[in-house]
Formats: structure tokens, sequence, C-alpha cells
């Protein structure tokens, strides 16, 4: 029995592909030849092995599938091998053709650019990064549902901790309790400078450990080959736990952090925390359409380095180098809220602020939300309680 490729509304698949074609005009591209999973997912509402291509103009798209087998629909065309596409296309060498040349293997790019020799080969991942920055209604409304469900599973943390728990005990019945909820388990990253499974829970010194990886928390893991994360600590008393945990629960993710602690915190830390807090509502307030990504950045170090606070803003032994980031499909969308960023606030942005501190003797404190960019400012899609919950 066939299954249908496309899975989105018919107005919702052309409201996408407009989004493209004019991006790929601004880009000088007469044809785009996809193949990246998210791509394919935000063009059809499901992932299948194969390619998309795309000619300027009025003419279809053409849905090359190599699996599953079952698939149909119109423009819909099996290929054993991508070789076998430009017979099906007539032979068309378009002038420029964007691929995805930021996310796909060097071996496969030089593979997909044989098929058009005489075309010119341009970026079709910075295309794509700057149409999906831009969400739809339909995608705004299946991240506000992963909200709806990502806040019911946090307020049900304090509820899973019992005496004499490890960080890894905790996250272990956190990630239960997401997956019976819905949880995708997916954590889509685009590139390979990071790797995380589920999320994170840091608990008192291990928050100040440093990893590969460009987050504002660090921690040891449980192996050198994921060093990130919980690496079995017991949790004690005075520590803070810190839980940034996966919110994938229909295919577009949000993304939220919220601190616990067993017992009373240090003055510093809860002085910490609170300042995350007047920074996600500040740069909230100041996050509307035209305003630079880079002086949201500089304003949330302003109001750190005014608490006193610097020495711990966004990491200690090690910084990260953003304050906020673009999610949707995968976790590092555009805008990035950084202090080089170019990227400028557009109305149906979704972006995490993530202001968070990390206090030696204590552990990381501070919260994440997202947001959607609107006219008046940043509207909070995840809206679990912001102060720190005491597990005791």
């Amino acid at each position: 029995m066939k299954r249908p490729l496309l899975l989105l509304t018919p107005d919702e698949f052309n409201l996408r592909l407009d989004k493209v074609r004019d991006a790929m005009q601004r880009a000088g591209a007469d044809a785009m030849l996809v193949s990246g999973n998210a791509t394919i997912y935000y063009l059809t509402g499901r992932v299948y092995a194969g390619y998309i291509y795309i000619p300027a103009g009025d003419s279809a798209p053409t849905f090359f599938v190599q699996r599953p087998v079952d698939l149909s629909g119109d423009n819909v065309t099996y290929i054993r091998k991508p070789e076998h596409i430009p017979e099906s296309l007539g032979y068309v060498s378009p002038e420029n053709i964007a691929l995805e040349t930021d996310t796909t293997p060097y071996s496969k790019i030089t593979r997909l650019q044989a098929l058009f020799p005489s075309s010119t080969v341009i970026n079709g991942s910075a295309i794509m990064r700057g149409v999906r920055a831009i969400k739809t209604p339909r995608e705004i409304e299946l991240i506000e549902l992963s909200g709806v469900k990502q806040e019911r599973v946090y307020r049900r943390i304090p509820h899973l901790y019992q005496a004499g728990m490890t960080d890894l005990e905790l996250q272990v019945e956190i990630e239960r309790a997401s997956r019976l909820e819905g949880c995708l388990g997916q954590f889509r990253i685009s590139g390979d400078s990071m790797e995380l499974y589920m999320g994170n829970i840091l608990v008192g010194e291990n928050a100040d450990t440093p990893t590969p990886y460009d987050f504002a928390m660090g921690g040891e893991g449980l192996d050198p080959s994921l060093p990130v994360g919980c690496n079995g600590s017991i949790i004690k008393e005075g520590n803070s736990i810190m839980v940034d945990i996966n919110g994938n629960y229909t295919g577009y993710m949000t993304d939220m952090t919220r601190t616990f602690s067993l017992g009373q915190l240090s003055d510093t830390a809860i002085k910490a925390h609170r300042c995350s807090i007047e920074i996600c509502r500040t740069l909230a307030a100041e996050g509307k359409p035209g305003t630079e990504a880079c002086l949201l950045y500089r304003h949330a170090e302003e109001i750190a380095r005014g608490h006193g606070l610097y020495e711990y803003f966004m990491g200690h032994r090690q910084k990260a180098g953003f304050v906020g980031h673009g999610l949707g499909i995968e976790i590092n969308e555009l805008p990035v809220i950084a202090p080089r960023s170019h990227d400028i606030l557009t109305e149906g942005n979704v972006v995490a602020l993530e202001p968070k501190f990390v206090i030696p003797g204590t552990g990381a404190v501070g919260i994440e939300n997202t947001y959607i960019v609107t006219e008046t400012g940043m509207k909070c899609l995840t809206c679990a309680p912001e102060d720190i919950v005491s597990l005791i």
C-alpha cells in the first residue's frame, strides 16, 4: 500500500516553496538540489532518502526517492543512485545550481556537482538557513505545542527526585517522563561541531568542566567520546541542578532550561539567577523586528557587568560565545545572539535566550526560554516557573 510523500497541506507546501524560490532568486540560483534531512523535512513534512530538485520559476519540483519504496505522489520519481537524476530532468544543466555545501560531505558534493557539469555551484545551505529562520504560522503552531509538552515535563521534575540520586539517575527519570509525554528523542543539530544526547543535567562543580563544544555550560560527561553533561555525581546539599532537556515533540523543538537546588544556594548564585531572569525579560521586550542581534548580546553583557557578575556570565572557566540562538527543526538555526553577529531580528524568528551563570562551589544557575519574535517584542513559548525550586 502506497503512502503519500507530501505530508504538508497544499497551501503550506506552496508557502514554503515560494519562500525558497524567492531566496534562490536573491542568491542567483537557477535551480537547487537538496538532500539534507532537515531540508527535505521542511519541504515535505517527512524525511526520506533522496533529493528534491527545485527549478527557478513556476515549474514543479521533482522528488527523487531512493528509500522508502512505498511513497507516491505528483512528481515523485524513484532512483537507485543520483546519477539517474539528469536523465529524468532531460539533462538540464542550469547556469547556477545551489547545493547544500555546508552540511553535505565533500565526496557527495563532488558527485552531485558532476551531474551538472556546466553549472556553477553556489551555497544552498545559506539559502535554506535564511528561509527556515522565518517560521510559517504552521511551524509556530508546532513549536508552541512542543513548548506546552516540555513545560508539562518540567513541572514534574521536583516529583522525580529521590534522596541520594546521582545526576545520571535524575536525568534518566526526566528523559523517561519526556519520552512518555511524546518527546521524539531526536536532538537534530546542524553540522558536526556539537553533539548531545537528550540534553544536559549539570550538578554542582561539574557545570564548570570545560567541553569541546560552544555551550554556556560544560560537564565532564560519562565518557570521553561524549564529553558533555552529567558525570555520575551524587546530588549534594548546596548544589544547583540545571536541567536543559530535549524539547522535540513535533519535529520542531523548543529549548528550555530551569534551575533546581538541593537546599539553599549561595547568595551569589541566587543573585545570578535573578540576573538571568532580568536579562531574559529585558531582551524579550527589546527583541522586535529590525533589532540587531549583536546589540541584544551587548545589553545582556552590560546587565551582567552591572550586577558584578560578568566573571560567571555564560560560563566561568570557559565562556560561550553567544547568549541566544534560533531553533526549529534544528537546535542551532538563525539568528544567533552573539557579539559579532550580523543577524537582524525578523518577525517570525524563533529564538532561545539562555543567559546562564556558573558559580564556583555551587554550580550553574539561570534560565532559558524559547520566544517567537512579534511586532511588539518576543513572546515566550516556554512558561514553566522561572524561580529556583528546591528539591527538598
